[in-house]
């Protein structure tokens, strides 16, 4: 399967926070499955990091390694994820979650989130 990992999925994953669910955790540590985290995630995160009002188990600088040991690839912002965006119906309004779900639709990926608000979208979600 391919997976596309909301912002606090990701986070949890690399700080081993127990809130992530095994399942979850599983699915993103099985070889047999490919998982994404979007730019804008990385570009959130960064934010968040820098304002103080987020704290990684490691430096930021180290996420691209991370990303690499685990085989996570970053999927890159394209013109028909702006354009899917563009038609979201606002059930949503935080702009880093509407944007990995506009992703998820265009690439056909599932989304590991807890955020309720995903199943609102014609987007598959997995948690």
């Amino acid at each position: 399967m391919q997976f596309l990992l909301d912002t606090h999925t990701f986070i949890w994953f690399i700080n081993g926070d127990t809130s992530l669910p095994p399942d979850a955790a599983g699915k993103i540590k099985n070889i047999e499955n490919k998982c994404f985290i979007s730019i804008a995630s990385i570009w959130e995160i960064a934010i968040k990091t820098s304002l103080g009002k987020l704290e990684l188990r490691s430096a930021f600088d180290q996420i691209q390694s991370f990303l690499v040991e685990n085989a996570i690839e970053i999927l890159p912002l394209a013109f028909p994820h702006i354009q899917r965006l563009n038609n979201l119906d606002f059930h949503h309004r935080d702009p880093f979650d509407r944007i990995i779900i506009a992703q998820s639709i265009v690439e056909r990926l599932t989304v590991i989130t807890k955020d309720e608000h995903f199943g609102k979208y014609h987007c598959e979600v997995l948690w």
